[in-house]
């Protein structure tokens, strides 16, 4: 048995996820939470007769998740079950085109032939590419820290270093895309994938045409109960091996001495600790539990990643003419159902993400009703007039949907909810509402971060969306990976 105390600041993926990893490995691990739930941005709520997830909507590389259900030595099944979806995304353009994007590749590269631009061939080489992206990184960007020596030594390492002119980080993924796809519909919809690291594709590196091979290769699922499932069979998990959680417990500073972590201090108490790992934004982080420190200012000043504005709409069916199953979708019903649509100007003519959960749970909306999941990427808050913006967006965003849908929406609307960059950073303090703390929008953005530790802190770590590797469900729980695997080398 290991005898030193871990205490964890914020009860988000990545806090759990380090939680359970240090007390499987012997420690005692204490979580403090400043709300009253687990989870972080991987929450729900439920208001009449709805249930909606707010936060991520998309579950991928489902390895990690079963991993710490390993580690603890306990049978996932009693916890957690999900489903692998053969459609991920439905796809609509202002053009008429619609399309399909199914799970697999080769049936992908064959239904996308028929419907733009293309020759398969030429989307399995995009793949295959992609796949290259992926392999030849991801132990060093995704899996090891990047500010540690050793990590330079591994032969994956050098084999990336010998083939870096293949990860097109000299071009954007706009570019690149342009390049590869040529059909503007196509370009549209895989520079969609720079949003999944809050990033612009007309900015960030052609190296993250690597994000299809997530979703293509490795598949999407859907998980039982919906996505906030996650996070609470992750929190029961962390529960029953031991780990103790304090909730409406805001933390006000860390406590060191003589360069050394020696506990935190909350609104009642002080409580010792042997190590200290921040969950929390990396920027609030510094400006409020460690001010008697230098910060890394370099690191802190980083252009956020975008945010984003989410209406959580109540669809009544009733009296309504749209059938959305026979019209607009495969018929496949086992699938979660996804609109994307493709534009530039997120305000004059919105790319808007709705997701329907009530198609796989139908406790998640009344009879003859839907929960609609609606979503425009926007910029994080540095001050703008939300209002304004909210009900601009609002108004476009409605004409839009009912224009390609052929039925006004506004009047199916008989519940609504509204999330903006205000109330992400409010609800999860992630500083200016970024989903993803800093954006990735130049080539050197992975090695910007903050790394998963502190040099000139002795036993003071950091997990989470806004430092290494990044932010995304699969990302934050590397992140806690990461940070475990420091701790067991240097203790």
């Amino acid at each position: 048995m290991i005898n030193k105390n871990v205490v964890i600041i914020g009860a988000g993926i990545a806090g759990i996820a380090v939680a359970i990893r240090l007390k499987s490995q012997g420690y005692s691990v204490s979580v403090y939470e400043a709300n009253s739930y687990p989870g972080g941005k991987l929450t729900a709520f439920k208001d009449k007769g709805y249930r909606f997830d707010m936060g991520p909507s998309l579950f991928t590389m489902p390895q990690f998740v079963e991993d710490l259900f390993a580690i603890a030595q306990t049978n996932i099944s009693d916890y957690f079950e999900y489903k692998k979806k053969n459609v991920v995304c439905n796809y609509f353009y202002e053009d008429g085109t619609t399309f399909t994007a199914v799970a697999n590749e080769d049936e992908f590269a064959r239904n996308a032939e028929q419907t733009f631009n293309i020759n398969a061939e030429d989307l399995r080489k995009y793949f295959s590419q992609s796949k290259k992206k992926y392999d030849l990184t991801a132990s060093l960007f995704l899996e090891k820290s990047l500010h540690k020596f050793d990590t330079y030594l591994s032969k994956d390492t050098l084999k990336a270093i010998f083939k870096v002119n293949s990860l097109d980080i000299d071009t954007t993924l706009d570019a690149y895309n342009t390049k590869m796809l040529k059909d503007e519909r196509l370009i549209q919809f895989f520079n969609r994938f720079a949003t999944y690291n809050g990033s612009s594709p007309y900015q960030t590196p052609g190296i993250m045409s690597m994000i299809p091979h997530l979703e293509q290769y490795f598949g999407t699922y859907f998980p039982k109960g919906g996505m906030h499932s996650i996070s609470m069979s992750l929190y029961q998990l962390a529960k029953d091996i031991g780990v103790d959680f304090q909730f409406n417990t805001k933390v006000e500073k860390i406590l060191t001495e003589n360069k050394q972590v020696i506990g935190i201090k909350t609104e009642s108490e002080w409580v010792k600790a042997d190590i200290v790992i921040s969950n929390s934004d990396v920027v609030p982080t510094y400006r409020q539990l460690l001010k008697d420190h230098k910060a890394p200012e370099k690191i802190l000043q980083q252009p956020r990643s975008s945010s984003a504005l989410i209406f959580y709409w109540g669809i009544k069916k009733e009296f309504s003419q749209l059938d959305l199953h026979n019209i607009f979708f495969s018929e496949d019903y086992e699938t979660e159902f996804d609109y994307i649509f493709n534009k530039k100007d997120v305000h004059d003519d919105p790319t808007v993400y709705v997701n329907i959960t009530s198609k796989d749970e139908k406790s998640d909306a009344p009879k003859d009703c839907e929960n609609w999941f609606t979503m425009v990427n926007v910029p994080s808050n540095t001050g703008q007039n939300w209002d304004k913006i909210i009900e601009r967006t609002r108004k476009n965003i409605t004409a839009k949907l009912s224009r390609l849908l052929g039925e006004d929406v506004s009047k199916l609307i008989e519940f609504e909810s509204i999330l903006d960059p205000r109330t992400i950073e409010s609800k999860t303090q992630s500083y200016q509402g970024a989903l993803y703390g800093a954006s990735s929008n130049n080539k050197y953005a992975a090695f910007l971060r903050h790394p998963n530790f502190k040099s000139s802190i002795k036993n003071l770590y950091f997990c989470g969306g806004s430092v290494h590797p990044g932010g995304g469900i699969p990302l934050c729980l590397l992140s806690g990976k990461i940070v475990s695997e420091l701790i067991e080398k240097s203790n």
